[in-house]
């Protein structure tokens, strides 16, 4: 069973649709008691980064992500989702993340592209033993839609990069956590490929 966290944003129903057509059964729920006895977690995104850590914090999610990471469970989070792994945004610099990777969100600044960043682009991977990436060929095409790009502090989480006036991280992968800054649900043949992986773990 795969959980995935409501938490007012994201597109929830659409990847636990994708995720269904990849054999998987998955609730949604905003509890974390539901969300404990899952094998596999998602946590969807978009928005803003300050309006989500409030919505987790006021729904008692943050510290259960937290938990459900570290008890080893395995968690991707998609585009907003992502970015909540890290440890702060500059879209809200008094605002702390999750904290589960080292590293901040920054903005696309100053690198004469236009933003948001929305649309298909190149992933690069980086990384070919990353479980999520499995049978995805490099600079295979994939939808993105946001604004800021993370940062990890450590380079050997970056398991895929994508060029968009600067090269960032585009899939992250640390232990049983991973985040992928495109939406894996509207990318069609690579990005369902990538929820099949992830849903085989």
């Amino acid at each position: 069973m795969i959980g995935i966290i409501d938490y007012g944003m994201g597109n929830i129903h659409s990847v636990q649709k994708a995720l269904e057509n990849m054999g998987a059964k998955a609730i949604v729920s905003n509890k974390a008691e539901e969300l404990w006895p899952c094998e596999k977690i998602v946590l969807p995104g978009v928005g803003a980064f300050g309006d989500a850590v409030d919505e987790l914090k006021k729904r008692n999610l943050s510290a259960a992500i937290v938990d459900l990471i570290k008890e080893g469970k395995v968690f991707l989070g998609i585009c907003l989702g992502m970015q909540l792994l890290f440890e702060g945004s500059q879209e809200a610099e008094d605002t702390l993340g999750l904290g589960i990777l080292s590293g901040q969100v920054k903005k696309f600044n100053g690198f004469q592209v236009k933003v948001p960043h929305m649309g298909w682009n190149q992933l690069k991977i980086t990384d070919n033993n990353c479980r999520l990436l499995k049978g995805i060929p490099d600079n295979s095409y994939v939808y993105f839609c946001h604004s800021y790009y993370p940062a990890p502090q450590d380079d050997s989480v970056t398991a895929a990069t994508c060029d968009y006036g600067i090269n960032f991280s585009a899939v992250v992968a640390k232990g049983n956590c991973f985040g992928a800054q495109f939406h894996p649900e509207k990318s069609q043949e690579m990005g369902l490929k990538m929820l099949k992986n992830f849903v085989e773990m």
